[in-house]
């Protein structure tokens, strides 16, 4: 069984964070957007690595469980982005290339799954662009 790592888990928390701040971008979250956030969860952030949470479930599940969590409370968009770009500034070595090309597949998975990319998804897209850049 994997091992439980609080700053791994955090940095799923974060990803559900970024990535309901994606969904969030256009003030409506749409339940295409929450679907293939959790088709990517299971087919892919879930093999990245072994760590679990204190329940002994996957950790990459946080990532479900905070976006969900947010989507409740309707947190605003941009403050969870923000958040997210400091929390990304502060930990450097927990985004390897590996996980900054799957956050970034990810959100433009979240981002196109319904209709088309919005103004507001497209900004935000950019911003994260040159966050994983960095």
């Amino acid at each position: 069984m994997g091992t439980v790592d609080k700053p791994q888990l955090l940095f799923y928390q974060k990803m559900g964070e970024l990535f309901y701040a994606i969904a969030a971008a256009d003030k409506v979250v749409r339940k295409a957007e929450y679907d293939i956030l959790k088709n990517i969860v299971a087919e892919q952030w879930k093999n990245l690595d072994d760590y679990e949470d204190p329940f002994h479930s996957d950790a990459a599940y946080q990532i479900e469980v905070v976006f969900d969590w947010f989507d409740y409370e309707q947190l605003d968009a941009s403050d969870c982005f923000e958040s997210f770009a400091d929390y990304k500034k502060e930990n450097p070595k927990l985004f390897t290339k590996e996980r900054k090309d799957l956050i970034w597949k990810t959100a433009n998975a979240i981002a196109s799954s319904f209709a088309a990319k919005n103004k507001s998804e497209v900004i935000m897209l950019a911003k994260l662009k040159m966050l994983l850049e960095n």
